[in-house]
């Protein structure tokens, strides 16, 4: 029987369930609950940089979008909240559209 782990969506156990597997879960504290959040972010990541396809890259970016939406939610944070200080901060310091790859700054 593989070993996982790790953090999974709330309805895996359910669609295992249905497959016929029997599996073996837990529920989290809260610090192990952000701990888990964290680490699953880097394991999603870590996908997304290694998608070979739009598709792909929608899919594992959906994936680090509903992984910050927790940690957002664990952090007492509205998405609402989230979204306006990213708003603040491409209003005062940019995005990234331009591909400015800064080198180095000289005093």
């Amino acid at each position: 029987m593989p070993t996982y782990n790790k953090l999974v969506r709330d309805k895996i156990p359910d669609i295992i369930k249905k497959s016929g597997k029997i599996f073996t879960s837990k529920k989290l504290s809260n610090d192990e609950y952000i701990e888990a959040l964290y680490k699953k972010l880097y394991e999603e990541i870590e996908e997304l940089t290694k998608a070979n396809s739009q598709s792909e890259v929608v899919e594992e970016a959906a994936d680090v979008l509903e992984l910050l939406y927790a940690l957002m939610k664990v952090n007492g944070t509205s998405i609402e909240e989230l979204e306006n200080v990213r708003a603040e901060k491409k209003k005062h310091r940019g995005g990234f559209e331009n591909r400015v790859f800064l080198q180095e700054v000289s005093e």
